[in-house]
């Protein structure tokens, strides 16, 4: 079910058709690049087609030497030209600085339309960009088009938690923004065939005028644990598993495959897992070559976060689970005699997998 809204905005002065073309924010932090950028890429990609116009980039970073590879990874993504912008208060991501080089691009520029990602950063970047701009922001959107109609970016997003999606038209201000989540969109194939052109921009920053001083960098010691997001195989559990103590046989399973595991929002809400391991509209979104649901429903903050997912395999014991309106291969059966007997048969079928474990 969707709804349709729009935001009310000041229009540009000098006129909504002096806007032109897809930018994408590249999250670029200490020296990597996200993923989300080059899924973002291959989006903005398809949006900047249906329009006729160019599809650019923008790098934000303290040196060429930290700004390079992500200026060529851009166009091998995509992209046909890079604004990078360069400075030494660029080096730690804050606020201020990223938000000041970002929108004085898009003042100079004038993008019709630009895409961040929805992670940590990006989030944070997104709203201050906007506020700034004065203009609309979609966030955690699932689905981007153009309508045929007012030539507006339609970005669609779920609400009212996960229970319906909303379409959100940004008619009368610009640039339009929008942020998506890593692995919702799917990674376009790199190019290093191609060319573009990269546009270096003076921005002028001092370091006085930054309110944020970074006085050490702390890497969080968990955060290479669950790489749900970008796994092929990923095994979940859900409220159908009974209880915490039988969790184990989700695990299990995906130790055998060699896969990851998470669960739906009930269960880590309940603490069966990590908040980290949780998958849906409010956790990771997935796109793993296989992905095993087990005693979970499916609604729809759930299917959000998988339906990406190249096969769905899922077990429940309800015939009229929605999960099995979406799933690639279902399993009417109780999880907790179907999990264990796929785990030991493929166990044994695979004599790698069987040592592995």
């Amino acid at each position: 079910m969707s709804a349709a809204a729009s935001h009310a905005a000041h229009t540009s002065p000098a006129g909504l058709e002096d806007w032109r073309g897809v930018w994408i924010a590249v999250e670029l932090e200490r020296g990597r690049v996200h993923p989300v950028s080059w899924e973002l890429l291959g989006e903005g990609r398809k949006l900047a087609a249906h329009l006729g116009v160019p599809l650019c980039a923008a790098v934000v970073g303290p040196d060429e030497s930290a700004t390079a590879d992500a200026c060529a990874e851009a166009i091998f993504h995509g992209a046909d030209c890079v604004y990078v912008v360069r400075h030494p208060v660029l080096a730690h991501y804050r606020t201020a600085p990223f938000t000041t080089a970002l929108t004085r691009l898009v003042e100079r520029y004038r993008p019709e339309i630009l895409l961040l990602g929805a992670t940590t950063l990006g989030r944070d970047l997104a709203g201050a960009v906007a506020t700034t701009l004065a203009t609309g922001l979609t966030a955690d959107c699932t689905e981007l088009r153009i309508d045929g109609e007012t030539r507006s970016l339609a970005a669609t997003r779920p609400t009212f938690g996960g229970s319906l999606l909303c379409t959100i038209h940004t008619l009368r201000c610009r640039p339009q923004m929008a942020t998506v989540r890593p692995r919702v969109m799917a990674m376009p194939a790199r190019d290093t065939q191609r060319t573009g052109r990269i546009i270096p921009e003076t921005i002028a920053l001092d370091e006085d005028d930054i309110v944020t001083k970074v006085l050490a960098f702390i890497p969080d010691a968990a955060a290479e644990e669950a790489q749900l997001a970008y796994a092929d195989i990923v095994v979940a559990g859900g409220r159908g598993l009974g209880g915490p103590a039988n969790f184990r046989l989700v695990t299990d399973l995906a130790r055998v495959v060699g896969g990851d595991y998470g669960g739906s929002r009930p269960v880590a809400q309940a603490g069966w897992i990590g908040l980290e391991r949780q998958i849906g509209q409010t956790g990771k979104t997935i796109r793993p070559k296989l992905y095993i649901a087990a005693g979970i429903s499916g609604a729809v903050q759930h299917r959000v976060g998988v339906e990406g997912a190249d096969v769905i395999v899922a077990i429940n014991s309800d015939p009229d689970a929605p999960i099995f309106e979406f799933a690639t291969y279902g399993i009417v059966g109780d999880a907790l005699r179907i999990l264990p007997a796929l785990t030991e048969a493929l166990r044994a079928r695979s004599p790698a997998l069987a040592a592995a474990d």
